[in-house]
């Protein structure tokens, strides 16, 4: 994991969050037969993505910046 780059490493965990909710999702609506609640948690999925992308945004320019790149 050392050699993955950093920006990668920090969007790991939203990635892996919203693929476990969408796999959560799909257990409740098919398996367990909960359809409101598989939809329900399926909404989850963007929610959790927007709030890698809103919470990353600034630590993805900072890594920018310390990688050498110019800021326009």
């Amino acid at each position: 994991m050392s050699g993955m780059p950093r920006s990668l490493r920090l969007r790991l965990p939203f990635v892996f969050a919203g693929f476990m909710s969408f796999l959560f999702s799909v257990w409740l609506y098919f398996v367990q037969d909960e359809t409101t609640a598989g939809i329900f948690v399926g909404l989850w999925v963007p929610s959790i993505h927007s709030l890698g992308t809103l919470l990353l945004t600034q630590i993805d320019d900072r890594v920018r910046l310390s990688d050498g790149e110019v800021q326009s």
